[in-house]
């Protein structure tokens, strides 16, 4: 964009505290822009936002000359037979619009394609520097997805902040930005434009243009409610524009800018959202009920260990967007670990040993898979903390991998009591392998294992010990079942770090459990 501060408008004189702005929308139109803006403590311009906070204010002006085109008989037809004007005229977006951009707060620009919704903010960008376009926002090629968010930081935050942007899926966190859908390519850039701005320390708005234009209904209106909380959380300035007005419920802006054909048409301000947490409108319609094998097939593949066998399922529950409608959510029980040294810990040592106890006593979460489309608003919590009453026994429990950076659990209610540590076993495999000259985190690992029999043999018993310590009996059958993925499941035994999450159905549990997780 071309800066000119010297320029006046044609129509208006200088005057001290403006920046003018001319540039050239459509190459070779004078387009004049009049802008007054400021970003301080003292507010927008001179006030105070909300509880005394900085606010970032403008005072927009935004028009320009619409140049004629090039005369022509067909053109001098439509003049005369319309009465549409021969010089173009002027056209005005807006004139004396006043935003103020308090902390936490989204001002909505909504009107239709052609109204000016992306000159007002560009000129916002231009009346405060150090504005960042979520848009616009540029990936590295050839570089993770995962690496490419907070960069600087370290990778649990960037884990956090992807999943807070609704892109929880680990097989989306290792793809180049170039394989992602036009759906998670937003989300994605959401992350690295908030974890970028939030390191810039500014406090010019972020600001985001055409939201949801390439999106289907339900995953615009996912998006939408995840930026109002994550605008609310991380106490964003954010300015948005659309054409959609389906998204307006879900986003809650503060305020809101209507535009037409002749530019700015009202301005609405809300007195403060509603007290509470947002509610997201899909959420009333939603139904939570049994389902089955199938239910889970239809979204198992999407769980970030969707290829490996669940084991043993006492129950499942399904939340459809509607009676009879497309299942959105699964959480699958089954029977449990047979040795858990957390679980230990916080029963007392209920279960050591005593596997018809454990059986009769307790069930596991073996999945929670939520539809990539709605992930973030919500319904994993809500769906387990729904269900967990129904399973009906004493206590209910899951180890997860995800926990460190997403507290669905916790949000359904269940306590956190402690991470699972690999078995002495594992350790000893990591150590011999190493002697080897071999490291699990190495592209050519499977080739290894394939290859070398020693390396075969060492990662089969680190396998086949795990499944013992965790499945009794059924080691045997687990470790074959497992075979043609040996070093997928070797590197995550290896890998990680499950947070356990236990609920109890009594009052007397839950106060032996919080004692010993305390």
């Amino acid at each position: 964009m071309r800066t000119s501060p010297d320029t006046a408008s044609p129509r208006s004189p200088a005057r001290a505290g403006e920046a003018r702005v001319s540039d050239s929308p459509d190459g070779d139109v004078p387009q004049s822009r009049v802008l007054q803006g400021v970003v301080s403590d003292a507010g927008a311009p001179k006030g105070e936002g909300r509880s005394g906070t900085s606010v970032a204010g403008a005072v927009l002006k935004v028009a320009w000359p619409e140049a004629a085109p090039r005369s022509s008989p067909r053109v001098l037809e439509v003049v005369l037979r319309f009465g549409q004007p021969a010089d173009g005229g002027m056209r005005v977006i807006a004139d004396g619009l006043r935003l103020s951009l308090a902390p936490a707060t989204i001002t909505l620009l909504l009107g239709p394609s052609g109204a000016g919704k992306s000159s007002l903010l560009a000129a916002v960008a231009e009346a405060l520097p150090g504005t960042r376009a979520i848009h616009a926002e540029c990936f590295p090629r050839d570089v993770a997805v995962i690496d490419a968010v907070a960069p600087a930081r370290p990778v649990a935050e960037a884990m956090r902040a992807l999943t807070a942007c609704g892109l929880g899926e680990p097989a989306c966190w290792t793809r180049r930005f170039s394989q992602l859908s036009e759906g998670e390519r937003f989300r994605a850039r959401l992350a690295r434009a908030i974890t970028l701005h939030r390191r810039a320390g500014t406090e010019a708005p972020l600001l985001c243009d055409e939201f949801g234009a390439l999106l289907h209904a339900r995953l615009a209106r996912a998006t939408a409610f995840n930026l109002r909380k994550l605008v609310s959380r991380e106490r964003l300035r954010m300015v948005v524009a659309t054409s959609r007005a389906d998204v307006v419920a879900d986003l809650r802006p503060d305020t809101v800018v209507r535009l037409g054909p002749s530019g700015v048409q009202a301005v609405l301000a809300k007195q403060g959202l509603p007290a509470g947490a947002p509610e997201f409108s899909l959420w009333r319609s939603l139904r939570i009920e049994p389902g089955g094998l199938k239910d889970y097939a239809a979204l198992g593949h999407m769980h970030y260990r969707g290829d490996a066998a669940v084991g043993f399922v006492d129950k499942v529950f399904v939340c459809r967007e509607y009676p009879g409608g497309e299942v959105l959510g699964v959480v699958v029980y089954g029977r449990p670990a047979l040795e858990l040294s957390p679980r230990n810990a916080c029963t007392a040592g209920r279960f050591v040993r005593r596997p018809d106890l454990l059986n009769r006593e307790v069930r596991c979460i073996k999945r929670l898979v939520v539809h990539p489309d709605v992930r973030g608003c919500g319904i994993g919590h809500r769906l387990v903390r729904a269900t967990l009453p129904m399973v009906g026994t004493r206590f209910v429990e899951t180890l997860a991998a995800i926990g460190e950076v997403n507290p669905v659990f916790e949000k359904a209610g269940m306590t956190r009591a402690g991470c699972t540590e690999p078995p002495a076993s594992m350790r000893t495999a990591l150590g011999r392998l190493a002697r080897m000259g071999v490291d699990p985190r190495d592209a050519d690992f499977a080739v290894q294992v394939r290859t070398r029999p020693a390396v075969r043999q060492t990662v089969v018993e680190a396998v086949r010990a795990w499944y013992r310590a965790t499945t009794g009996g059924l080691a045997e059958r687990r470790c074959r079942q497992a075979d043609g993925r040996l070093p997928q499941v070797f590197r995550q035994l290896a890998g990680s770090r499950p947070v356990y999450y236990i609920w109890a159905r009594d009052a007397a549990d839950w106060r032996m459990i919080r004692a010993r997780s305390a």
